[in-house]
């Protein structure tokens, strides 16, 4: 047996001594050996008690009987143990465990050790506290006496079981000479200390019985007995195996460490390679995770993955670790897909979801070479001589297999082992299963967001879109970013970037209710401001409708967003915008200078405020600017102010010259290259000017002749554009529209054509009231004007604008179209 000490020897106060009274006893009961530790506990001092019955100790009414009793039991047992009242030197009475055991010595003859421990003051702490533990447990306890010079006199039959010394080769011997190769010296230091100062101490040892060849653990306490005078007589010792109570110790400490060390992440690829760190080397000194083939990509296998159709089952090496560097490099070790032969080991416990261990790994013979002969041969020759494999179990199906083996520790993995590696993976299996449900939350909203956000931008005549799209990173989800460019009338363009509170498929949703109210609301032509405050009202319900929502399962959730909205004219150049709460745009000139307009914030949507909230800015843009719409995580980071990110992009956004599509690229290249804590979003948009002569308007009189020159001056003008294909519609089209202007309207008429992706016709006027369409009767004279209209446009409206209103309607142009 081999032994390597790993501790100084402590001593112990009274107060903690974990056997706090020690008394040697003869054959007769007369103490012949005391200790301080039990003056501590029970008064009595080594004069007043060696020498004498140590039934004196017992209260009045139980001491010649109980010490009878327990006298008989002792001789008939080899040793009693139970609970006892024993008398203080006070008066007082002590409920206390008592241990009695037989001590054989050389001459055959006998003694007890009586081992006592107050049970008022009991405590599992320390490893004092697991040799009290053992005690009140019965477990076997090594007791020897030794004299002053280290020799042992006295022993009981536990202590072979320790070292295999039988006990008749220990007497009259010292430690080192009773167990050769036994390193006692550390123990002998301790033995001396305890006699010197009558302390009591304790000392943890490894050591490797013979019968087992296993590491064990023992913990020993040392007591100096004393004889009447208070001189050392000799020292006990008793050690007990604590191996299972430090197994208990490590195994807290590792399932501690999974705790902070496993589960850093969302990612099933990391999470796993968590898991083969965290065991390498605290269990094994390699450690393999492989999982189902379709998990790294967020599928949840089949319930039916590896159950015998005869395919190979294919997993992902998912995580690796080894304590031999060059291992993990061998191309066997590294490959990214595994294929399982369906009768393997591995195979089966995939199958069944139950682990297999293997403590002595024999790759020659067996089901190995039998089933999986080219696995087998790499297990082999990577030195692996035990083995376990241990399912990763979700719920509802098997995710893959973590492999542990060892080839330097030489001690084989035992069922604690395979208990403790079930227990980590585990904790890893809900980990991935939490991450599996959170990807497949994410695709979902990941697919349902770039469904309802638009595929293809375009923004006719009045600018030249590019946009980008980055979703947040895995821990934080996919967030509410929208973005939209909406072709209006007159060959208007209306640019919107918005951003919903929160992430996950929730806030997608919310974001695609908001995008479709939004786009409604933009075909009504309301001015920005207005727009807004409609939207904000439609944010206000949505929460009214989330509080009000009876379902117990769900959890009432607020609705909240930032938008900026924008509409720009090709023909004046001019761009009106206001927001909600949301970062401003930047505008960059033909000459690639970069500006933040001086636009008011305005309070996010959902506040209920109204139209006090949002104000409209309108400018001039020469033709060629550039406008940036973002959402707040293109600007902001963890790690950065606002101001850096404002700086960043606008020196991005200053390299002139660029195309759209490549800005876009460029500016998203400059985020920070850590994860993306939010989504990004930007939508670049270069303006347009129409040309004079592709726009022609004239004002007309409020008088019934004006729609007799109207139809003239619509044909002229679309004959000198080439368009004589559309005058007899158009005709129609401008005589019931300058017709009911002249008839509903006041002031003066205008009348517009603009030919752009489409052909245009406008009539405005001055009254406020928006023409509404009706079925007329067969007898009615009127009525008829605008489902005339309708059904001759592309599409038709109107708008309100300042002093009045516009109808308009649209033609559909050909390809090519002549302009003079």
């Amino acid at each position: 047996m081999h032994t390597t000490p790993t501790a100084f020897a402590e001593p112990v106060s009274p107060s903690e001594i974990p056997d706090a009274a020690i008394a040697l006893i003869d054959v007769e009961g007369t103490v012949v050996g005391w200790t301080q530790a039990a003056q501590q506990l029970v008064g009595y001092s080594a004069a007043e008690m060696v020498g004498r019955p140590a039934a004196q100790v017992l209260p009045p009414s139980q001491d010649a009987l109980k010490a009878a009793a327990v006298a008989e039991q002792c001789r008939a047992q080899g040793g009693w143990s139970g609970t006892a009242k024993i008398r203080h030197r006070d008066g007082h009475a002590l409920t206390l465990t008592l241990r009695v055991s037989l001590l054989w010595g050389e001459d055959g003859g006998t003694r007890w050790l009586v081992s006592v421990t107050d049970v008022g003051t009991l405590s599992s702490g320390s490893s004092k506290g697991l040799v009290r533990e053992s005690l009140l447990a019965h477990a076997p306890i090594g007791i020897v006496v030794r004299d002053l010079q280290l020799r042992c006199t006295w022993v009981n039959d536990a202590m072979e079981s320790h070292d295999g010394v039988p006990r008749a080769r220990r007497f009259g011997r010292r430690l080192k000479d009773a167990v050769p190769g036994f390193e006692a010296e550390a123990l002998e230091v301790v033995m001396r200390q305890v006699l010197e100062s009558g302390t009591t101490m304790v000392h943890e040892y490894r050591a490797w019985p013979p019968a087992d060849r296993r590491e064990h653990v023992f913990s020993a306490v040392f007591f100096c007995l004393q004889d009447a005078d208070g001189t050392p007589l000799g020292v006990c010792s008793m050690s007990v195996d604590v191996t299972g109570n430090r197994r208990a110790r490590e195994r807290l400490a590792i399932l501690s460490e999974a705790s902070t060390r496993i589960g850093s992440s969302l990612d099933v690829m990391q999470t796993s390679q968590e898991l083969a760190d965290l065991t390498v080397p605290l269990l094994a000194d390699h450690a393999l995770v492989d999982l189902v083939e379709s998990v790294p990509f967020g599928v949840e296998p089949s319930a039916r993955t590896g159950t015998g159709n005869g395919r190979p089952t294919v997993l992902r090496r998912a995580g690796l670790a080894s304590i031999d560097l060059g291992l993990l490099e061998l191309p066997w070790v590294r490959e990214e897909v595994i294929h399982l032969v369906p009768t393997a080991p591995f195979a089966t416990a995939l199958r069944t979801g139950r682990s297999y261990l293997e403590p002595v790994l024999d790759t020659r013979t067996g089901p190995w070479v039998d089933n999986d002969p080219v696995r087998a041969q790499k297990v082999r020759d990577s030195g692996v001589h035990s083995l376990m494999v241990v399912p990763i179990r979700a719920r509802r199906c098997v995710l893959g297999l973590a492999l542990f083996g060892r080839s330097e520790e030489p001690t084989p993995f035992q069922e604690d082992d395979l208990l403790l590696a079930e227990e980590l993976v585990t904790r890893a299996a809900l980990l991935l299963e939490n991450a599996l449900q959170y990807a497949r939350e994410r695709t979902a909203a990941l697919t349902l967001q770039r469904d309802l956000l638009p595929h293809r931008v375009r923004g006719g005549a009045a600018v030249e879109v590019a946009s980008r799209y980055v979703p947040a990173d895995m821990d934080h989800g996919v967030g509410g970013d929208w973005f939209d460019v909406i072709e209006l009338s007159g060959a208007r363009v209306a640019l919107v970037v918005g951003d919903v509170i929160g992430h996950g498929i929730n806030a997608a949703a919310t974001m695609g209710r908001l995008r479709t109210a939004l786009r409604t609301l933009a075909d009504l032509d309301l001015p920005p401001d207005q727009l807004l405050a409609h939207l904000d009202d439609t944010v206000r319900r949505l929460n009214e409708e989330n509080e009000e929502d009876d379902d117990p399962d769900r959890a009432p959730s607020l609705v909240g967003a930032t938008c900026l909205y924008a509409v720009y004219d090709p023909v004046t150049r001019r761009c009106t915008m206001a927001r909600a709460g949301h970062p401003p745009p930047a505008i960059i000139d033909p000459q690639g200078h970069v500006s933040f307009p001086e636009l008011p914030v305005g309070a996010p949507l959902g506040l209920g405020l109204g139209l006090l909230a949002y104000e409209s800015v309108e400018l001039e843009l020469p033709e060629r600017s550039v406008l940036a719409f973002y959402t707040d995580g293109l600007v902001e980071s963890r790690d950065d102010d606002l101001d850096v990110g404002m700086h960043r992009l606008s020196t991005a956004l200053a390299e002139s010259g660029r195309s759209l599509e490549e800005l876009c690229s460029q500016v998203i290249e400059t985020v920070p290259t850590q994860a993306h804590s939010d989504d990004v979003t930007l939508l670049l948009a270069r303006t347009r000017a129409l040309q004079p002569a592709r726009v022609a308007s004239w004002d007309l009189p409020n008088e019934p002749t004006a729609v007799r020159s109207a139809r003239h001056l619509a044909t002229r003008q679309l004959g000198a554009w080439g368009l004589e294909h559309l005058m007899a519609t158009v005709e129609l089209i401008v005589s019931e529209l300058v017709t009911n202007a002249v008839r509903h309207g006041g002031g003066p008429i205008r009348l517009r054509l603009i030919q752009h992706d489409t052909l245009t016709c406008e009539v405005s006027d001055t009254s406020t009231s928006h023409p509404h369409p009706r079925h007329p009767r067969t007898l009615d004279e009127d009525g008829r004007g605008l489902v005339l209209v309708a059904q001759l446009s592309r599409r038709w409206g109107s708008r309100s604008v300042s002093g009045g209103k516009v109808v308009w309607s649209e033609q559909q142009l050909p390809s090519t179209a002549t302009i003079t």
